[in-house]
């Protein structure tokens, strides 16, 4: 489940529970003739329910629906002015369910300022009404219970970020994973399509990386990966992106870079990896495939298709080789030319 659809079910479940709850605090105070609370509790109850239709029309943008500050501004507001308006009676049992559903809806911030915006209030009421002792046992427990939900969500964040970090990136290097290539070139191809800035790829593999793992084993070609991850990090600049692939290639996703660019950019790559000393393995090079997006590009398999034929020429002129492939109705060449 994604994290949009989980935040719509949980938002639905959350205003419905509310609703159901606010309602049959309306009913109850309606039957017991407290008319005040009635029609507080109704005006509530109809948040609520908007809330949840609110939630349903934009089931597909939860991720930034702004909508929800409102509806809970409104909510505890609405609360807040009964506080002084009415003094009801155990305004803490509605006080407390609130505080929890703030932190459930909006982000945690924003959720904490309601919260405690509400703590306060009802700090402020009960001071003004009632005993000191009973006041600090009741904001303390409140203050407890959102402090426990507030640390409950932040975990949650924390935890779902976390998963989210591993989805993507490769255990062994760090860097972004296959998983992840195709979304964001995509964006990058519709972000060069609508500021008409010039958009290259490249991709590499390390030459003759089977007879180097059967060589040095798993452990020997997993290190190298990762010192080669950490210098092709050192290559780039700042708002490349590096994926690492299968069988010991990487692919780097280059904005605002020209034909001339990459080439340069291919030939630094592979004249530094040709130069450098190695862990384990020593000496290593490295074919080098790359291209620029072209006009008729506006799709991922148009680059990839066109990047895997430049390496494929590069690995068909013998190692430590890089290629540049143009697009439709033109010749590549040598990268370095």
């Amino acid at each position: 489940m994604t994290e949009t659809r989980l935040r719509t079910h949980t938002h639905l479940a959350g205003y419905t529970l509310a609703t159901l709850f606010i309602a049959s605090l309306a009913i109850q105070n309606l039957r017991y003739g407290f008319y005040d609370l009635f029609f507080l509790a109704s005006v509530m109850t109809l948040l609520t329910l908007g809330g949840a239709g609110y939630t349903f029309v934009c089931r597909r943008h939860q991720l930034s629906a702004k909508g929800h500050l409102l509806i809970l501004a409104g909510l505890n507001g609405s609360l807040i002015a009964a506080m002084f308006a009415l003094s009801p009676p155990g305004i803490s049992h509605w006080v407390m369910p609130m505080v929890v559903f703030n932190l459930l809806i909006l982000p945690l911030r924003q959720g904490l300022i309601l919260s405690l915006a509400l703590l306060l209030a009802l700090g402020g009421l009960l001071l003004a009404t009632d005993d000191l002792t009973r006041t600090i046992t009741v904001t303390t427990g409140v203050f407890a219970l959102t402090s426990v939900a507030a640390l409950y969500i932040w975990h949650y964040g924390h935890m779902a970020q976390s998963a989210e970090d591993l989805a993507i990136t490769d255990p062994v290097t760090g860097a972004h994973n296959a998983r992840f290539l195709d979304e964001t070139l995509q964006k990058e191809i519709s972000r060069s399509i609508a500021m008409n800035h010039c958009l290259s790829v490249l991709t590499l593999a390390v030459d003759y990386a089977d007879e180097m793992e059967d060589l040095h084993g798993k452990d020997g070609i997993q290190m190298l990966l990762k010192e080669l991850t950490q210098h092709l990090f050192g290559v780039i600049r700042a708002g490349d992106t590096l994926y690492t692939l299968e069988n010991g290639e990487f692919y780097l996703i280059l904005p605002f870079t020209s034909e001339e660019g990459v080439r340069v950019i291919a030939e630094r790559v592979r004249r530094t990896i040709a130069e450098a000393s190695w862990p384990v393995v020593g000496k290593v090079t490295v074919s080098i495939g790359c291209t620029t997006r072209a006009s008729e590009d506006r799709r991922t398999p148009d680059l990839h298709r066109r990047v895997r034929a430049a390496l494929h020429e590069a690995r068909k002129r013998g190692a430590d080789s890089a290629w540049y492939s143009k697009g439709e109705n033109s010749e590549g060449g040598e990268a370095g030319s």
